[in-house]
């Protein structure tokens, strides 16, 4: 890692009450105090702040309070000084070019967050949280990010290696030192107990994965339905806003139409799509056809028909469509009189709804929650939040299956060790016990500059 004193504007550029210039690294201390005027910073205390002037020689640039940090207890792990500014452009940009002139070298992306991992304050998880943290749009999300700020999913990992260390440890004994005979004999019965025990919590951390993922993303849900059966109403509904062109002609529709709410917590990402019928205009059928493609993307498809009228060829073609995903089917227009009733549908999620008198939108509301089970995810501390994550989880799980298959054929402990090994490296990968230089820049590079 780099010695070097890094600084970054650590707000958002532009007009404001104040603005936050951060330094990190060792001497920053002495460094920021070679431009500041009022106490000297390397007497005073630590978690400390000063009032004074930043000062280019004799001209003034600006009134500012500043913050001292002692290292090891700051975010980095090293010495830290923020300085809060007046929140102009100019004003900024000029203390914090500056500090560069005396010596400190503007931080890459992530580079502060890169230094607390690097110097053991944080780990990869929770290097991931702060992001999350900091791009979190719903109350879940927020919540997720702190539960992994926090360590939680850490924790768990933690104990999961510790329970396959001691496996590990006793094979390794056994193997190295099979004449002594007040060791602990490990047997491979007492190996697969083990095995039994920690793949169970590894399935369902992975299986939960899913909903953590939706939690993190948003659910991407697509609207479908053929034309005039009220798809864009009830989006404009759901949105609480006029957001699609709302006609009694059809094909009104004919390319996406998109918005989000928050749901209990979680983001819903809205698409209408255009009505799915045979048609020879030649925008509305691209329209069509794109409409069939996200559906195939969706994590959730709302399939919207005119319970007032029979089912026409188009109905029948969505259905086929969506009979093998994650579908909630609406009859909507239910102020009609209804022709189509929820027991003609073999669908398990199904609600009635009216968007003009908005009568079966909290239905419709519950079913979704109840589809993805999000009353539950709440209750969870524990959660695989990134790709990154699930793959090492799921790689983890193939290596101890593989250790129990191992056992099955009854091959030699040195062969079960092997793969079992491999799930103690991979899980302290999740968590940056194992890496590479290549995985931290990939990882780091879509943070803030700041953070």
């Amino acid at each position: 890692m780099k010695e070097d004193i890094i600084v970054a504007i650590a707000t958002k550029l532009g007009v404001g009450a104040i603005s936050i210039i951060r330094v990190s690294g060792k001497g920053s201390i002495e460094l920021v105090n070679q431009v500041f005027q009022g106490k000297d910073l390397t007497k005073v205390d630590s978690h400390t702040i000063h009032y004074g002037f930043i000062m280019d020689k004799k001209d003034k640039i600006d009134e500012v309070l500043v913050t001292v940090m002692r290292s090891p207890k700051t975010f980095t792990r090293e010495d830290v000084v923020e300085i809060n500014c007046h929140g102009g452009i100019q004003t900024t940009l000029r203390v914090y070019e500056l500090l560069q002139d005396i010596g400190c070298r503007p931080a890459d992306r992530g580079e502060f967050t890169k230094r607390a991992f690097l110097n053991g304050r944080i780990d990869l998880t929770e290097a991931e949280a702060v992001m999350d943290l900091i791009d979190s749009k719903s109350e879940e999300q927020r919540k997720m990010a702190m539960s992994s700020l926090s360590g939680h999913l850490s924790n768990y990992i933690h104990t999961f290696r510790e329970a396959l260390k001691k496996v590990l440890a006793n094979i390794e004994v056994n193997i190295d030192y099979p004449e002594y005979q007040d060791i602990e004999e490990v047997t491979k019965e007492d190996i697969k107990k083990t095995i039994e025990e920690l793949k169970p919590k590894l399935v369902k951390l992975i299986e939960e994965s899913r909903n953590s993922e939706l939690l993190r993303h948003g659910i991407k849900t697509v609207i479908i339905g053929r034309p005039n059966v009220g798809k864009s109403s009830l989006l404009n509904t759901l949105l609480k806003k006029e957001k699609a062109i709302v006609t009694d002609i059809e094909g009104t529709t004919r390319d996406v139409v998109e918005g989000s709410i928050i749901l209990d917590g979680i983001e819903l990402s809205l698409i209408d799509t255009a009505g799915i019928r045979d048609t020879d205009n030649v925008v509305e059928k691209i329209g069509v056809l794109k409409s069939l493609q996200l559906m195939d993307d969706a994590d959730l498809v709302l399939a919207v028909f005119n319970c007032g009228e029979e089912l026409q060829e188009n109905d029948r073609l969505i259905l086929e469509k969506i009979k093998d995903q994650n579908t909630i089917l609406i009859l909507n227009k239910n102020d009609l009189k209804q022709v189509l009733k929820k027991e003609d549908f073999k669908f398990s999620h199904i609600v009635s709804t009216n968007t003009k008198e908005l009568e079966g939108i909290d239905s419709l509301k519950k079913e979704i929650k109840k589809m993805f089970s999000l009353d539950e995810i709440e209750e969870r501390n524990s959660y695989l939040s990134t790709t990154r994550q699930i793959t090492l989880a799921k790689k983890a799980l193939s290596s101890l299956e593989e250790a129990e298959q191992a056992l099955n054929d009854d091959l030699p402990l040195d062969m079960v060790e092997i793969d079992l090994q491999e799930v103690f490296e991979t899980l302290g990968a999740i968590t940056g016990k194992s890496y590479d230089d290549e995985l931290l820049d990939t990882l780091f590079e879509n943070f803030c500059v700041g953070k």
